[in-house]
């Protein structure tokens, strides 16, 4: 199983984002997917996750309001659209899959099966 993330970079505070993850080598939509990020210095932390069906995400609360997650099986990808960006955003952005998630877990890194290589999001105040 392979997923790679996209669509990270610099941008001011304020701006927008629109993150990818694509998966490979799997059966995408049996996976609960999710994002993490770790800024320099912290342990990696929830962001987001978005079950098989992509009904009802679950956000972290300090980006309700702010961020969207979606999926689209179909093209075995799953986008995470950041917008109002605060440089306290700025983290490398990690997407991870997982087979045995469940409302007690997602929050837990350690129960994810896949993780991508993590794209760094940058945003300048």
């Amino acid at each position: 199983v392979q997923l790679v993330e996209s669509g990270g970079g610099l941008v001011q505070a304020g701006g927008s984002l629109r993150l990818s993850c694509a998966a490979s080598g799997c059966t995408f939509s049996s996976y609960v997917m999710c994002w993490f990020r770790q800024a320099p210095g912290k342990e990696r932390e929830f962001v987001a996750a978005i079950g098989q069906s992509g009904a009802s995400p679950y956000y972290a609360d300090s980006v309700k309001g702010r961020f969207t997650l979606s999926r689209d099986n179909a093209k075995n990808t799953v986008y995470l659209q950041m917008n109002s960006l605060k440089p306290e955003h700025s983290a490398i952005y990690y997407c991870a899959a997982g087979s045995r998630i469940y409302y007690n877990n997602y929050r837990d890194d350690m129960d994810y099966d896949y993780w991508g290589q993590g794209t760094q999001v940058t945003v300048s105040s």
